[in-house]
């Protein structure tokens, strides 16, 4: 599943989640424990074995930007989708991104964050990871006051291991 998503990230800026839980750059036991979530959240049994033929439909097509929540689609799949193949039912829901390659915005914007407090690491995060590949927004800079140098070296630490948010999943 891993390869799979990565390049429908990469190359189709395809955003796959399961039940709003990202699936990009996780482990294999951060994809099971999400698995784990949506049967607690639904009481149904969901399994990578119902949600690895959705992913795999969903490299065949020629998406475009598109967020995708693989265990709705599945339990979608399940309760409707009698009668239909797998290829056939994710062909139906993905209609409207497929071959849509369009940008969301016509030239990608540069993002320049004023401050790298609490906040703007919050931001700078998500700007981060967030975004794709630097098609809509891409962080260029972050404007700090003028300070000792060893308070910019720490707040670049506290972006990579923030204790609420976890471990930054970048480089700084």
């Amino acid at each position: 599943m891993i390869p799979l998503i990565g390049k429908l990230h990469r190359e189709n800026n395809v955003v796959i989640t399961l039940y709003a839980k990202p699936l990009i750059n996780r482990s294999v036991i951060d994809i099971l424990k999400a698995h784990q979530y949506v049967r607690h959240v639904e009481n149904n049994e969901l399994s990578v074995r119902d949600t690895f033929p959705i992913l795999e439909a969903l490299t065949e097509l020629d998406l475009g930007y598109a967020h995708v929540d693989l265990g709705k689609m599945a339990l979608k799949y399940q309760a409707v989708g009698a009668g239909m193949s797998v290829a056939e039912f994710v062909e139906a829901e993905v209609k409207e991104v497929i071959g849509n390659k369009n940008p969301i915005l016509p030239q990608p914007q540069d993002v320049v964050l004023y401050g790298f407090g609490r906040i703007g690491r919050l931001l700078a995060r998500l700007l981060i990871e967030k975004t794709g590949g630097g098609e809509t927004l891409r962080l260029r800079a972050i404007v700090v006051r003028a300070s000792q140098m060893d308070d910019l070296a720490k707040r670049a630490s506290l972006l990579i291991r923030d204790s609420i948010h976890g471990p930054f999943q970048g480089t700084v």
